[in-house]
């Protein structure tokens, strides 16, 4: 790359930009009061003057960036001609480029002897912003003045000065009023430590080589990310992932399309063949659809910086206004990250698995967070508690690897879990239980990560009401190149006793009592290759490791195992009976998924088989609390399958994967 500057300085700026965006971090870690928050659902930026990304950080939350230059923007555009050295601005507005309204972002000019240079931005998960439901995703909500408070760009500091009344006008609107103030300054002093290390760094090396490194290195990622993409094929490439269901329109898959064209030096997606904006908050603005767009791309290039040079590069067309991919007001938008995002993210995956086979993955687990809110009995006074929780999940197996265990979602893959100590210090939830899963895994020849299953249990409280905000119920964490999927999210209250409810996985202020109980799974990843390739050894040992029962064992894989002494974990492989369940599942594969649905719903209901079954062998989708065909959604599912699963499934075991399965141009026969 051509630059102005020698390249020792180039890099040394480069450097110290990402080092600035990782200092606010730790500012942030440190100072924050949520526990949300701590646990690092945060990200940061430094923009130039027009708002552009200048640099991220090494920590970013996947479903953050992409985002940030759009708020950024918007602050300069509501505010141009009236922006002072000690402004500090704050934003949460889906729909002028934000991700759901509980991000909330700061952002803070930085100046230099009087001459603008850019902005700081800070933004932190709020884990409460109002609303109808405690913690502010609210299912139900038909418009967003029922998830919670809409900030759009707003003045908080006027130079230097903070302004309290608006501060405390957003903070108590809120659940929790100290906890909102006190992240309020905490990320405001993030971007006060940018603001001194950029004058530093003026100090140092001069202010015109500081404007300079922060237009060249966007120039430098954007020359990067078009020599990487021209070293690629031109075509297109096309698939489609599905949200569970439209509550307005009964029951059927909503479909996210995608169509990506590589051309020259350049990739653009294409999603305007996306359904209409759907009644629940599972929506996504045009922010947080593009982030899922940047966020996949990227991790296909890992070793490539992250700034506004890669978004001249990777582009979008998300289609007119009022699609599920870019809502428009007042369309809720609290769950964009289960819902359009992280499908966004899985069709990002697999389109470039026909490009770059290597890295190909399958579905990774659907990302979910459980809300319980109301008074807490232990406190003096009742005061008003939030448990907020996610679960680490299974990520999709790899071309030669298996998936990870019980990792972060792909919406931030820096998530830590939460501690259990911490958590019940806060709240009154006694976690009852929290261990991987057996069988979550998708299988085949490469196996899906496991996912996790949590319980709870509420303690004293009065007032409490319980929120879930997930999604593949329905459309089932889905395997690669012949892979099979994983396992359905749901909520389980009190299970096994006479006042068992199962409650899916998205509802809203569902009222819960002290002694209720809940528990739930998080999905493993989907399978990659056909599970009757991979090989019995590994098998084995899933199941000596506790990862697979004997049982899937021979049901997914076709490997039958007896017991030696289980207390010392030995096991072994009957070679000859796995030769045969082998034989017999491949000859009766294909035929199992055409099986008359209504068949193995009475088999579901009479407990012969259960849901990894269904969705495994059969591919037929059930209410899962009933039982009831869901008809329209299992020809969709079995439709997918076709072209994910069966279309790859060959006797030649020299085979992965059936090419051409996503190319518009060459599509493979299903």
């Amino acid at each position: 790359m051509a630059t102005s500057l020698d390249p020792v300085t180039f890099e040394v700026l480069k450097n110290a930009f990402i080092n600035t965006v990782d200092q606010m971090a730790e500012q942030i870690l440190r100072t924050c009061y949520s526990f949300v928050i701590y646990s690092r659902d945060f990200s940061s930026a430094i923009c130039d003057p027009e708002g552009n990304t200048v640099m991220q950080g090494t920590g970013d939350i996947a479903a953050h960036v992409g985002t940030l230059h759009y708020t950024a923007k918007a602050v300069i555009r509501q505010f141009e001609g009236d922006i002072h050295p000690g402004d500090v601005f704050v934003i949460n507005d889906v729909y002028e480029g934000g991700s759901h309204f509980n991000d909330t972002r700061i952002i803070r000019p930085i100046y230099y002897q009087g001459e603008l240079l850019g902005y700081a931005q800070a933004n932190g998960h709020w884990a409460d912003v109002g609303g109808a439901t405690p913690g502010s995703f609210n299912v139900k909500a038909l418009d967003h003045m029922g998830e919670g408070l809409r900030i759009p760009p707003t003045r908080l500091w006027s130079k230097d000065e903070f302004l309290e009344d608006v501060a405390y006008l957003i903070a108590k609107n809120t659940r929790n009023p100290r906890d909102i103030i006190g992240d309020m300054q905490a990320q405001a002093e993030a971007t006060r430590v940018a603001e001194r290390e950029i004058q530093r760094l003026c100090d140092k090396y001069g202010v015109e080589t500081i404007k300079t490194a922060m237009a060249e290195v966007q120039d430098y990622v954007e020359e990067l990310t078009r020599a990487k993409i021209a070293a690629l094929p031109d075509g297109v490439w096309y698939t489609e992932d599905y949200i569970d269901q439209d509550p307005a329109l009964g029951e059927g898959l909503i479909p996210v399309t995608m169509k990506m064209t590589i051309s020259g030096d350049t990739v653009h997606y294409d999603l305007s063949d996306s359904h209409a904006s759907i009644s629940s908050m599972l929506n996504a603005g045009f922010g947080g659809s593009f982030a899922g767009i940047v966020a996949g791309t990227k991790m296909q290039f890992p070793d490539i910086p992250l700034n506004s040079g890669f978004y001249r590069v990777v582009t979008a067309d998300l289609g007119p206004l009022g699609s599920v991919v870019n809502a428009d007001w007042p369309s809720p938008c609290a769950g964009f990250c289960s819902g359009p995002f992280e499908k966004i993210m899985s069709s990002v995956f697999e389109v470039w698995s026909d490009i770059l086979p290597e890295r190909a993955m399958a579905c990774t687990f659907n990302l979910e967070y459980l809300l319980v809110g109301g008074r807490d009995g232990r406190e003096n006074g009742n005061p008003n508690f939030m448990w907020y929780d996610w679960m680490m999940g299974g990520w999709g197996a790899r071309n030669g690897a298996d998936g990870y265990n019980a990792s972060a979602a792909v919406f931030g893959v820096q998530y830590g879990t939460q501690p259990f100590e911490g958590q019940e210090r806060l709240a009154p939830v006694l976690t009852s239980c929290h261990d991987l899963l057996p069988d979550s895994g998708g299988p085949g020849k490469h196996r899906g990560g496991l996912g996790a299953v949590k319980g709870g249990r509420l303690q004293g409280s009065s007032n409490t009401v319980m929120s879930y905000c997930c999604d593949r119920e329905r459309s089932v964490t889905w395997g690669l190149w012949g892979g099979l999927p994983s396992i359905p999210h749901g909520v389980w209250l009190n299970k096994g006793t006479e006042d068992e409810q199962y409650l899916g996985s998205i509802f809203a202020a569902v009222p819960i009592k002290a002694g209720d109980e809940f528990i739930r799974p998080s999905a493993g990843g989907g399978g990659l290759g056909d599970a009757l390739q991979r090989d019995v050894d590994a098998v084995l040992e899933d199941v000596i490791d506790g990862y697979v029962s004997i049982e899937r064992a021979e049901k997914d894989y076709g490997v039958v195992i007896r017991e030696v002494d289980p207390e010392i974990f030995e096991y072994e492989v009957d070679l000859a009976a796995t030769e045969k369940a082998r034989a017999y599942i491949r000859d009766n594969r294909h035929s199992w998924m055409e099986r008359d649905a209504q068949e193995v719903s009475d088999e579901y209901r009479s407990g012969l088989i259960n849901e990894m079954d269904c969705v495994r062998q059969y591919g037929v989708i059930l209410d899962w609390g009933s039982g009831e065909v869901l008809v329209k959604t299992t020809e969709q599912f079995r439709t997918m399958l076709r072209r994910r699963t069966i279309v790859h499934w060959t006797d030649d075991p020299t085979i992965d994967y059936v090419k051409g399965t996503l190319t518009v141009s060459e599509p493979a026969a299903v």
